[in-house]
């Protein structure tokens, strides 16, 4: 290997670290920010009076299979990482394209859900009652961050396409794997919270 092939080597190394430290450093923004969110949920919860709380009226089941899509998505995403490092780029496109569906499998089951909420009689809208409220704020956020990711999936899926990764650059899919997975982690935090915790 001659010394101007390892120098470049070593170079696109440091670029992949530093862009993994900059993932790494906004999702522990994204932390902080969910955090926040979780704890005056469960503030408020604790300080609610008697029958404010209603998680019953949640579909813990709906709830249970959206958990299991974004586990399996999760799965998907490291298979296809795993793919990109060892130079199967084939494998990544189609473990990213899975990642993709699943995940909007995930945003149509809760369009479904939320429709449900809406058609009620009455309607259960984020201004019924503090529970809802929080319901909504905390799902919602989530929600917009899995739109982000399929934006982000989708983007890299295109890059994939297009021959901009090898078994030496694959940053992209590394950060883009540690954002989903981020946003997994934040439904396996609020399934249980909002849907399982009794009032």
């Amino acid at each position: 290997m001659s010394q101007a092939y390892a120098a470049h080597g070593g170079e696109i190394a440091e670029q992949q670290d530093r862009a993994k430290l900059g993932m790494w450093m906004f999702l522990a923004s994204e932390v902080m920010f969910f955090t926040g969110f979780l704890a005056a949920y469960v503030a408020l919860r604790m300080a609610a009076a008697p029958g404010v709380i209603k998680p019953e009226a949640l579909d813990w089941k709906i709830a249970t299979f959206n958990t299991i899509v974004l586990i399996t998505s999760s799965l998907t995403m490291a298979l296809g990482v795993n793919a990109v490092q060892g130079g199967d780029i084939r494998g990544l496109k189609r473990n990213l394209l899975f990642t993709i569906l699943l995940g909007v499998t995930f945003l149509v089951v809760k369009g479904f859900e939320y429709g449900a909420k809406f058609s009620h009689d009455p309607p259960i809208l984020p201004s019924t009652d503090i529970f809802y409220g929080t319901y909504f704020v905390l799902t919602g956020f989530h929600g917009l961050h899995v739109l982000g990711g399929i934006v982000a999936l989708s983007l890299t899926w295109l890059y994939a396409a297009r021959g901009r990764f090898s078994t030496r650059w694959y940053a992209p899919v590394e950060n883009v794997g540690l954002y989903w997975h981020f946003v997994d982690v934040v439904w396996i935090f609020l399934f249980p919270v909002l849907y399982l915790l009794p009032a």
